[in-house]
């Protein structure tokens, strides 16, 4: 097998986890995973990435917090704004992915309080035994978050090579200003989202679906 093939293989089998065994990771596996990521590329070899784990009852402090405030209705603040709209393919891909999931945990497209449950999942981390809070300078702004999410790719890609799942969490930083207080995060950093990860419990409903790929021929513009 080749290198790329090696790579091709585990970025097919990378999946974003939404239900965990309760299953800790040990302390190595986990340096294993930041040993691989931390050689992506960056802005002027920058290295922004810092990355805050929680395990045992630090995940579960944490989980109860952000859990709350979303139950609260706590206004959204988070450090880079959301996405202003998702237009045309990127609607219709949002949309098929969360009807995936609807449908693998039986809850009908009609059933509001329980697409609102299923949200909340993401505040109780699909209960996984570790959080990582990826942030990145502010000083470096939107160069040093480009370079921060190739570290969450590689992240992804480490563990689930040494059979760990993942989720990347985009909702965490909702709560950006909480999660810097909680965790004594610097003012100076930019909290860009949270990856979820322990080892998967393949038996829930909610890690039955994947989601599909556009082809390389919808991606490509070539020039001659």
């Amino acid at each position: 097998m080749t290198q790329y093939d090696t790579l091709s293989e585990t970025l097919t089998a990378r999946f974003s986890c939404r239900a965990f065994r309760a299953d800790p990771v040990p302390d190595e596996t986990i340096t294993r995973i930041i040993d691989a990521a931390r050689h992506v590329p960056s802005w002027c070899n920058a290295q922004p990435w810092q990355v805050t784990i929680t395990k045992g009852a630090a995940t579960d402090a944490f989980r109860a917090m952000v859990t709350d405030l979303a139950t609260q209705g706590v206004t959204p603040a988070p450090d880079l704004d959301w996405p202003s709209s998702y237009t045309d393919e990127y609607a219709s891909r949002r949309r098929t992915c969360g009807f995936q999931l609807y449908d693998a945990v039986g809850i009908e497209k009609a059933d509001r309080a329980g697409r609102a449950a299923q949200m909340l999942r993401n505040y109780t981390l699909f209960d996984a035994p570790h959080v990582a809070i990826i942030h990145s300078p502010t000083e470096l702004g939107p160069y040093g978050a480009m370079d921060t999410g190739g570290f969450v790719t590689a992240f992804t890609l480490a563990a689930t090579a040494l059979g760990v799942a993942t989720i990347p969490q985009a909702a965490i930083a909702a709560y950006a200003p909480q999660v810097r207080n909680h965790f004594g995060i610097g003012d100076d950093r930019l909290v860009l989202c949270a990856i979820s990860f322990g080892y998967a419990d393949t038996d829930h409903p909610a890690n039955s679906f994947r989601t599909e790929r556009v082809t390389p021929d919808s991606i490509i513009d070539w020039k001659s």
